[in-house]
């Protein structure tokens, strides 16, 4: 009797596996006729699903924007919710201080920045240039500031919500602030806010209420108005720092001593508009934080037709807290990344540079998506799925992304010289496939290149320009990017 319970619970687990999995990749006979999921709506399908287009502004300046495409999340991906955001600065711009429920990895996609932020008791301070990565901490006060004279500033970075107070949202807390946005101080009764920074009323008042110009400003005053921060940089650096000096320690308390450090609300302050003298040796001595430049890492890979890299936490430490990798790819015109799978994580991905196609398959067997996607498109791949991304003959296809472990990712190849069909070439493969092992041999052994293969040039052109025609009848997709070019703007229509 127990062991036929036993073998009920297996098949009942068995067959609810089945059927969730069936009902996650559009098999069911409602969804082809686009039924209807749980909440009433349609449920995603095709480009629908792998294209990321639900997007927002969370921050809107004259001095620059946020934007933010949402993840994929449902009850059948078990990996963490993680939102692509686009940050845009105008020269001499500052994200003003903030902390967030979220970590950010954050890429200098075109630009240079200063950022600053919050780690072990101390305000470290990094200089970014184009193509370096740095990860900021859930909990963690930081800045950004663009530094490149007569130069916009493009990040592009992930946004792991899987430590926020709402699932699958993040929340910016500003630390400094005014009528726009507020400073988280500001919620404090007026009276305790004066105790604990020892000032007068009308003192604090004045403070907290200048800043009306939003969560990116500027800091040069000669073509702007001069905002709270413009004014504070304007000072002289004595003055700045007698200004400072009567502000009083304010501390966050941690929740765990390893992981939540304490940090100085004054030391922030006095560490962003000027140091004072005795801390300058000290902060000299203060182990920062390294940042990962993707453009000077040697590729993985590489051959006539393109080159690959990842990074993952044996490269890049900081990724182990997130558990988040990154990876850059580059295709030349025409080429294609070889069918393949990841089967240790979620990837998701931008365009940076030229255009191409996705096309992912379903586990049953049947096309998911073949889209054309171009620069600024985002795109997501669960684990496990096949997918490859072939470049446009029209030029180079380069895109950059995350993916949801930062353990060493090991893509399976699926064709190719160096796939899974090699390793596995046998009587078994062959007898799988109906064909004898000669007829197999020859069929695997054809293709002499892997992981990155030439295009297909023995093609007719007329057969590829059919292709392509029908690819871009079948599939329409929003522009999430003004311009992501010579002058590429992280915008939205």
């Amino acid at each position: 009797m127990g062991k036929r319970r036993g073998l009920f619970l297996v098949l009942l687990v068995m067959v609810m596996s089945y059927a969730a999995l069936f009902g996650m990749v559009g098999g069911s006979e409602d969804e082809e006729r686009g039924g209807e999921g749980e909440s009433g709506g349609r449920r995603p399908t095709g480009e629908d699903w792998f294209l990321l287009q639900d997007s927002k502004h969370v921050v809107q300046t004259e001095a620059g924007f946020m934007k933010v495409v949402r993840g994929f999340g449902g009850r059948f991906v078990d990996d963490k919710p993680l939102h692509i955001g686009f940050i845009s600065m105008e020269p001499n711009s500052l994200f003003i201080p903030q902390y967030l429920d979220s970590s950010l990895i954050l890429f200098i996609c075109r630009g240079e920045a200063k950022v600053g932020s919050i780690y072990k008791d101390e305000l470290v301070e990094r200089q970014l240039r184009t193509g370096d990565v740095y990860r900021i901490d859930a909990g963690s006060a930081f800045y950004l500031v663009n530094t490149a004279e007569g130069q916009k500033l493009h990040v592009i970075c992930s946004i792991d919500t899987s430590e926020s107070l709402s699932w699958h949202s993040f929340q910016s807390f500003f630390i400094g602030g005014g009528r726009n946005p507020k400073s988280v101080l500001s919620g404090f009764d007026q009276q305790t806010l004066s105790t604990a920074f020892n000032v007068s009323i009308g003192e604090l008042r004045d403070i907290m209420t200048r800043q009306q110009s939003g969560a990116i400003v500027y800091l040069s005053p000669e073509s702007h108005p001069p905002s709270v921060w413009s004014r504070f940089m304007a000072l002289k650096k004595p003055e700045r720092i007698a200004h400072l000096k009567r502000i009083v320690h304010f501390e966050v308390v941690p929740r765990n001593e390893e992981e939540w450090p304490t940090w100085s609300f004054r030391e922030f302050l006095i560490s962003l508009f000027g140091k004072e003298n005795k801390k300058t040796d000290d902060w000299k001595r203060t182990k920062t934080l390294d940042s990962y430049n993707l453009y000077d890492r040697r590729p993985d890979f590489r051959n006539n037709y393109g080159w690959s890299l990842a990074v993952d936490e044996s490269d890049y430490s900081p990724l182990r807290r997130s558990g988040i990798g990154i990876y850059l790819v580059n295709l030349t015109a025409g080429s294609m990344m070889a069918p393949h799978i990841n089967p240790t994580a979620t990837e998701y991905g931008i365009v940076l540079k030229g255009s191409g196609n996705i096309q992912i398959v379903y586990p049953n067997g049947s096309l998911a998506m073949n889209a054309k996607v171009s620069e600024g498109d985002v795109f997501w791949v669960p684990r496990y799925f096949p997918f490859c991304q072939i470049a446009s003959r029209t030029g180079p296809f380069e895109f950059f992304g995350f993916t949801t472990s930062a353990h060493r990712n090991r893509p399976q190849f699926l064709v190719g010289a160096n796939s899974l069909l090699q390793t596995m070439r046998g009587p078994e493969l062959a007898a799988a496939f109906g064909v004898d092992e000669e007829r197999l041999r020859d069929i695997i052994d054809a293709q002499r290149e892997g992981i990155i293969l030439p295009s297909a040039s023995a093609s007719p052109p007329d057969e590829t320009v059919h292709m392509e025609e029908q690819i871009r009848r079948e599939v329409i997709i929003p522009k999430m990017v003004d311009s992501f070019g010579n002058d590429m703007v992280m915008g939205f229509d």
